[in-house]
């Protein structure tokens, strides 16, 4: 990455840092003006490290009184994959988490892409507003073209951004949680909202068929997996959120930690101690510092130890609530189809919208 560059991400980042900080005290006053969506692909069961880095966050938003649209990006699953793998009880799992982790079912909007045509429809139009290298330059396109080697990539996964925009624009959603490795997706539907109107537009140019969405940065630091690398399901060191704490306990009695007895918290030089020590604090919501100056010389057996406890006492009611919903299929079943009805009448409204800004109402 060249200097000029890495000063522009820096910048934009700073920008955005900002903005975050103006949203949150607009959203203490009047939460109101804004919709949000969010969502997860159904892979593999949500660990600890999504509840830390958006679904908590996703609650308290909603619990604001946030107009929340979330999605279970199920056509997102074949961007990078053969096959769907068991994705009706995934997507299940995933309904059962967000409503165990707290999301007011009476409140929020849960819904799949594949039940919603409409949205998906979106794409066609925005395609015709971006071009080949754009899609290419997009970091996530980049990284998957670097780890493809002889396999070529999907056409799905080469548009992955525009369906993205898809995602955020067909319910006009001016607020979207992030991480800042996101905001080039973000942009990339900001860029998309600009381009159609400036090419298709009103006959009231003063309103925009699409608003441009703007980013909350999270406010939460990444919780890293139980080798010290990012927690990823597909690198099998997680602890997932529905995990037993007799589970939790023989995953982190593994943990990767270091030599030195004496436990700091100093994520620069202890990465792997300190990441343990930053998920307790989280969980029992203390200052990391205080939490290893408590731990002391107690070494890794002690640090794991406060670790399993505080992780095993947060996440118990979570777990007891979601071995409910799980057993309840009918419910789930239910409450997803109201959401996949709520959320096809938004992209409906929004579609017709779309066609008649250009001119394609027969």
């Amino acid at each position: 990455m060249s200097e000029e560059i890495s000063l522009d991400l820096d910048a934009s980042l700073a920008r955005s840092t900002a903005r975050s900080l103006e949203i949150e005290a607009e959203l203490a006053k009047d939460p109101s003006k804004f919709r949000i969506l969010t969502g997860d692909r159904p892979t593999g069961n949500l660990h600890i490290g999504h509840y830390f880095g958006s679904l908590e966050n996703r609650v308290r938003l909603a619990a604001q009184g946030v107009e929340t649209m979330v999605l279970i990006a199920d056509y997102q699953v074949i961007t990078d994959r053969d096959g769907v793998g068991p994705i009706r009880e995934r997507v299940y799992s995933l309904l059962a988490d967000y409503l165990a982790a707290g999301l007011d079912e009476e409140k929020v909007t849960i819904f799949t892409h594949s039940a919603v045509p409409a949205l998906n429809q979106l794409m066609l139009p925005f395609l015709s507003v971006v071009t080949d290298a754009e899609l290419r330059r997009n970091p996530t396109v980049k990284a998957e073209t670097d780890d493809t080697g002889d396999r070529p990539m999907s056409g799905l996964m080469l548009t992955y951004p525009v369906h993205q925009a898809a995602d955020i624009l067909f319910c006009k959603a001016n607020l979207v949680p992030v991480g800042k490795d996101q905001l080039p997706h973000l942009e990339q539907a900001r860029v998309i909202a600009r381009r159609f109107d400036e090419r298709y537009g009103r006959a009231d140019a003063s309103t925009p068929v699409f608003p441009s969405p703007e980013a909350l940065l999270s406010k939460s630091g990444t919780v890293l997996g139980l080798d010290g690398t990012k927690m990823s399901k597909s690198k099998n060191n997680t602890i997932e959120i529905g995990m037993t704490a007799d589970e939790t306990a023989k995953l982190l009695k593994r943990a990767v930690t270091d030599s030195d007895r004496h436990i700091t918290f100093d994520p620069v030089n202890r990465p792997e101690v300190s990441n343990l020590v930053n998920l307790a604090a989280l969980c029992l919501d203390r200052d990391p510092v205080e939490i290893a100056e408590q731990i002391g010389d107690g070494g890794g057996g002690g640090l794991k130890k406060l670790v399993t406890e505080a992780v095993n006492e947060k996440f118990a009611p979570i777990r007891a609530r979601r071995a409910e919903l799980v057993a309840d299929h009918g419910h789930l079943r239910d409450l997803l189809a109201r959401g996949n009805a709520r959320a096809n009448e938004i992209a409906d409204q929004t579609l017709s919208e779309v066609r008649s800004a250009m001119q394609m109402t027969y």
